[in-house]
């Protein structure tokens, strides 16, 4: 196969797609490019099911190759490790638009890996991997849906951007990413600084208008490249069984979805499920899968009719309504701020610590070392659904739901300038029922205020969802764990009273138009202003103190030239300054000096010892100095730790002085005047002019 290769122009860069080069023994390979990022990416799917398998095994990996960027990786090993974080948020970027595309009879494992090969920092190569997936599919035989492609979008001086640089990305007031076909968006994820609902509808259709280039090119590649799909066997329905299964099961599935409580609905349908298998199988022996999936199939189809037709959902809501809410603050002695957020069968313990520059997160990454300062961890245990694991590290879905929360968050968190702190906020989900990563938005929020945090607005967030039967739709708010499953979107959208801080969008069919996306904004909104009333009944704004159990950090300027004064030959003063007063000093270069300790008097006492090591003579003010040496044209008194001047022997008395140790001594301390500071910055002190003076508190 020769190479054949695409290039496209989006937001005023040249992305290229090749392939026929690189990896062709995989089923679809592609190299895409852009400057001088450029990313392998490529599909492989088993040439058949495995025997009894009921669900399609899809694997999506990315990975970011040191040498892309000219760096060996650190460690013990000296070679790539576990995904960082970002590399784990990038896989779920490229899985949720494709997983849905694919045929649903298609159950074939399928392995997607995206490898940046060559990063130039400046084109993000997250967004081409995306791209790639598709391009790979589809020059692949593997049966897919598409093409799809994705965008960032940005919006610098109230003009949208379409992958904008990282200089654009600091100057914009959201960013987002955008993946779509060539009819519907897909998917959606970014944050935003409290942007309206109008506003942010239009990005994500200039991200999808920005996209279709890439798209016809991926077509036009398909066609150069020339492979044809597989066939995929399509496996007739036993219709007696179905029916069966439907004279035993449908009015008892009908029933048990209309109980609202999760736990007993779960139980109910399980049941039902088994004795169905045990009516059936001794007829029907080895089709439990077939069986179950007709059970299944009516669930989905009781579900949605019910609330397409009579408007009324699994707990009995109608379509608008929020669950009930209930919120307590301050309910962890020790933590720095804590909040328990209850809505309906989801719950979210949600802690705020505070910490010094030394809690930073240092990232190594293929852009070099960065440093963060606002940290949010959302952690879904097992028992929260009533279920057991032996997996309790935190996965792909824990961390995505965090980082969703983490970006709803942030654009609320005051600057460090304003409140020099590294914060942490800890979420442990304790029942779940849908909507678990909101709950942590709005429990992040009440813990903030707990703990003080100046936050610039409290933050809610609330999850939507869609069901769409041919032109009969029903948007709903607040959806349950069921309704996700059973429905056709996830549509989270957080923000303050003001605007949007964070979105995600997962579409489960082919696309959603611009009317029912802007409907569920709407009704995002309505929600979420609900949501912040009855958080406001709890605490409206960040308290006034932090907690006792907090450090407290006072900020110190000194002279740029200073800096070493304070630091000492091989940090001998900074050292010393913290182990007589037990508190965290942290230097920045621009001289701004933080002080933490939980202790008032601790921190004055490191201020005065800061303030002694950078103070600077002032002409006509007095000094409690030290005589460190006696010469015979005078004495030299140290007024400031390593700071000392002259006093002459004309200066020591109103009398004439014969010999400088008649008055004074080493060690002596002595009242001075400092009268003059010449070119070189020397000190002149006069002992006679300070006498009979009292030296002010």
């Amino acid at each position: 196969m020769t190479e054949q290769t695409v290039a496209v122009e989006v937001g005023g860069r040249t992305i290229t797609i090749a392939t026929g080069k690189m990896a062709k023994q995989a089923s679809g390979a592609v190299v895409v490019s852009c400057g001088d990022t450029m990313v392998l990416v490529t599909a492989v799917a088993a040439k058949n099911a495995k025997e009894g398998q009921d669900f399609f095994p899809l694997t999506v990996n990315y990975q970011e190759k040191a040498y892309a960027g000219g760096k060996i990786p650190g460690g013990f090993f000296k070679r790539e490790g576990r995904p960082s974080e970002n590399e784990t948020l990038t896989c779920r970027f490229i899985d949720r638009p494709i997983r849905p595309l694919f045929p649903e009879n298609f159950l074939n494992e399928t392995q997607i890996m995206a490898t940046v090969i060559s990063a130039d920092q400046d084109n993000d190569p997250g967004i081409l991997a995306m791209i790639g997936a598709s391009a790979a599919l589809e020059v692949s035989d593997i049966p897919f849906l598409g093409p799809i492609a994705g965008v960032k979008v940005g919006r610098v001086d109230g003009t949208f951007v379409a992958n904008p640089s990282a200089e654009q990305l600091a100057n914009s007031d959201l960013e987002i990413v955008v993946a779509a076909s060539k009819d519907a968006v897909i998917m959606v994820e970014g944050g935003a600084a409290e942007v309206s609902e109008a506003d942010l509808l239009e990005a994500i259709f200039f991200g999808h208008a920005a996209v279709q280039p890439l798209i016809t090119a991926q077509e036009e590649l398909k066609r150069m490249a020339c492979v044809a799909k597989r066939e995929i066997v399509t496996v007739p329905v036993n219709e007696t069984l179905k029916t069966r299964v439907r004279e035993l099961a449908y009015s008892r599935i009908d029933e048990a979805v209309r109980i609202r409580s999760k736990q007993e609905r779960h139980n109910c349908i399980a049941t039902i499920t088994q004795e169905t298998l045990e009516a059936l199988l001794p007829e029907f022996e080895g089709l439990n899968s077939e069986i179950k999936d007709f059970l299944g199939d009516f669930e989905y189809e009781l579900v949605r009719e019910h609330i397409l037709k009579d408007g009324e959902r699994i707990d009995g809501r109608d379509t608008k309504t929020i669950r009930p809410i209930t919120s307590e603050i301050n309910l962890l002695p020790r933590a720095h701020g804590s909040a328990l957020f209850t809505r309906g069968e989801t719950q979210a313990l949600v802690a705020a610590t505070l910490g010094t520059s030394i809690d930073e997160q240092r990232i190594d990454s293929l852009y070099g070392e960065s440093k963060k300062r606002f940290l949010l961890h959302y952690n879904f245990p097992p028992y929260s659904v009533g279920e057991t694991s032996m997996r309790l590290a935190p996965g792909r879905r824990e961390i995505g739901h965090g980082n969703l929360a983490e970006r709803a968050l942030e654009r609320v968190v005051p600057k460090h300038e304003e409140f020099p702190y590294t914060i942490r906020i800890v979420s442990d989900i304790l029942e779940s029922n849908g909507s678990s990563s909101m709950a942590t938005v709005c429990g992040g929020s009440l813990s903030m205020m707990d703990a003080g945090v100046p936050i610039k607005a409290p933050v809610a967030g609330i999850a939507m969802g869609l069901i769409k039967e041919g032109d009969r739709i029903a948007i709903l708010s607040d959806i349950l764990g069921d309704e996700d499953h059973l429905g056709d979107m996830d549509f989270k959208v957080a923000g303050t009273a003001a605007g949007v801080t964070a979105i995600q969008m997962d579409i489960k069919i082919t696309g959603v138009t611009r009317a029912i996306m802007e409907q569920a904004l709407k009704q995002a909104k309505d929600g979420r202003i609900h949501i912040l009333g009855k958080m406001a009944e709890v605490i409206s704004q960040p308290k006034g103190d932090l907690s006792p159990f907090a450090p407290r950090i006072t900020t110190v300027w000194v002279k740029t030239d200073k800096i070493r004064d304070v630091i000492g030959a091989g940090g001998k003063n900074v050292r010393g300054i913290t182990e007589a007063t037990g508190v965290s000093i942290d230097i920045e270069d621009t001289g701004r000096i933080n002080i933490a300790s939980t202790s008032k008097a601790a921190s004055e006492q490191a201020i005065k010892m800061i303030r002694d090591l950078t103070a600077e003579a002032e002409e006509g003010k007095l000094y409690m100095g030290t005589v460190k040496k006696v010469m015979d044209f005078g004495a030299f008194v140290e007024i400031f730790p390593g700071t000392d001047g002259l006093v002459h022997i004309s200066e020591l008395d109103t009398e004439r002085v014969k010999n400088v140790s008649d008055v004074l001594k080493e060690g002596d301390k002595v009242l001075v005047k400092c009268i003059g500071i010449d070119k070189q910055g020397k000190i002149k002190l006069s002992r006679k002019e300070a006498l009979g003076a009292v030296l002010p508190e």
